[in-house]
């Protein structure tokens, strides 16, 4: 587990900055994959949880939600209009569904439905961070934003590297993956208009630089 900033840590993963993890004072934001179960629960086990907080219902934030949840004993919480799709009511995944990449991702990433605990609204307080609706990529996409040091965790509404070469590189998330894409520009935009001193995507590593994020904001 790696310090980002006071009191938040990113989980270690294979490989590094793939599939991130957050774990902000005693909430553990997002969930990877099915398969990240073993890595949560080993990296986390010393410390105590209050919550699992996800920035959006997608098979690599929501896929081991319910077994962590469970494993912890820790109530789960999204944004209100992710709740259908996590609790099984509506599809996770529903840009491209049918796209092969896709239909590959839902059968080996996507977890179980699971119930949530608590229904996060825009401006909502999830331990010291703000919730900031920021919808695009998938409809209650989150940014978990703290005011006093401007450190924003913002799952896909950017990612921070390149997938085919693994390299650092700013971008929008892919269009396979992005409900909306032009809503998810105006969330871009609301994210660099936070001027956030660190940037905590759900790929790619930390972004330290706040006029790079608005140049490239201003850009789209």
């Amino acid at each position: 587990m790696k310090q980002i900033a006071p009191n938040v840590y990113k989980l270690s993963g294979i490989p590094p900055n793939a599939i991130n993890i957050y774990l902000a004072g005693d909430v553990l934001i997002d969930a990877g994959t099915r398969i990240a179960r073993a890595r949560i629960l080993r990296q986390t086990a010393d410390r105590p949880l209050s919550l699992l907080a996800l920035t959006h219902a997608h098979p690599d934030h929501q896929g081991a939600a319910k077994a962590v949840c469970e494993a912890r004993n820790i109530p789960l919480a999204c944004h209100a209009d992710d709740v259908d799709a996590i609790e099984g009511r509506r599809p996770i995944q529903e840009a491209s569904p049918q796209h092969p990449v896709n239909r590959i991702i839902a059968k080996i990433w996507t977890g179980p439905d699971c119930t949530v605990d608590r229904v996060l609204n825009d401006g909502d307080a999830v331990g010291d961070f703000t919730v900031i609706h920021a919808p695009g990529h998938q409809r209650g996409s989150v940014i978990f934003f703290r005011e006093s040091d401007r450190v924003a965790i913002c799952g896909d509404v950017i990612r921070n590297v390149n997938f085919f070469t693994g390299l650092p590189k700013l971008a929008e998330p892919p269009d396979i993956f992005t409900l909306d894409k032009a809503q998810n520009r105006s969330s871009i935009r609301r994210l660099a208009e936070l001027h956030p001193s660190v940037v905590c995507p759900g790929h790619g590593p930390p972004l330290r630089d706040p006029d790079k994020l608005k140049a490239f904001a201003a850009a789209l």
